[in-house]
């Protein structure tokens, strides 16, 4: 199994012949994900990258069985993608897109809290199933397929943990890549959640970094619930108080919001934790029982 997506999905991309969907749709075809079309308002009936493009993704729902969107629109408009994708039936949606106005996804995240299905993101590097589906903007060539789970704020850190668990002789089942922004879809608490719950997957590893309770809330649901070794780093241990750091929501805003009140936390509940990206395999590998 895998959480998320996997080689059943029937993946559409919204925003499909613009620059980025179009490179980001190439590659993920290229890697064997099933892309059942794309979605462009007022190119329906074209084809495009031997794909069929519709108006709507409702049209994209009923013609192709779409179940899971990926979404590569301008910032202006991706709340209104997601929308659209939530009420045409669609289970996941991913969105890539950076820049969102924070309080257009206030609006998103009411509008589907009653809806059937999964956010991921926005701005973020998407989620992949090695060997199965690519999802985002990954470099699908890192990730070989295994029994660990990644879920992270960071998309470099993903590629960069997913590297070191194959070379330290394991592999990924999925990795999760939730964004950076302050307002998401899937929190780290819920990806891990489905990580506890994947007969396939063996151990997780959590990256996350400075600003907000995510991390905290994930580590104290993880000593109350936990069933599986997790590895946690925070990225942003040397950042200057009160200064955003590259993502819109890594910006220390209480006591628990720093990289050090962060790792102190995930310790006290049961997590190995990392003090260099670079100890991440190795960490899991020991935890794991492997020798490389």
């Amino acid at each position: 199994m895998s959480v998320l997506v996997n080689k059943d999905s029937k993946i559409i991309v919204q925003g499909f012949t613009g620059t980025e969907g179009t490179f980001h749709a190439g590659q993920m075809i290229e890697y064997g994900t099933n892309v059942v079309g794309g979605v462009t308002p007022g190119k329906g009936g074209q084809t495009h990258l031997d794909r069929p493009v519709f108006n709507t993704v409702s049209e994209a729902v009923e013609k192709a069985g779409a179940n899971t969107s990926m979404i590569f629109v301008p910032p202006a408009f991706a709340a209104d993608a997601v929308m659209e994708a939530a009420e045409a039936g669609i289970n996941v949606i991913i969105c890539i897109t950076e820049g969102i106005p924070t309080r257009d996804m206030i609006t998103v995240k009411e509008y589907i809290s009653d809806k059937d299905c999964t956010l991921v993101g926005p701005n973020c590097p998407g989620v992949i199933t090695p060997e199965e589906a690519k999802c985002g903007i990954m470099p699908g060539f890192v990730f070989k397929k295994g029994r660990i789970g990644v879920v992270s704020k960071s998309g470099t850190l993903t590629y960069e943990a997913a590297d070191q668990v194959v070379k330290a002789g394991m592999g990924i089942s999925t990795a999760i890549g939730i964004g950076g922004d302050p307002i998401i879809g899937t929190t780290t608490k819920e990806a891990v959640e489905l990580f506890m719950n994947d007969p396939e997957t063996d151990g997780i590893i959590m990256i996350g970094e400075i600003g907000g309770q995510l991390e905290a809330d994930a580590a104290k649901w993880i000593k109350a619930n936990g069933t599986k070794p997790v590895v946690g780093f925070i990225a942003g241990q040397t950042a200057p108080a009160g200064r955003t750091m590259g993502h819109a929501g890594a910006i220390v805003g209480g006591a628990e919001d720093t990289a050090e009140a962060k790792m102190q936390i995930m310790r006290e509940c049961g997590i190995t934790v990392a003090e260099s990206p670079a100890e991440i395999g190795k960490m899991m590998a020991e935890l794991m029982g492997v020798t490389a």
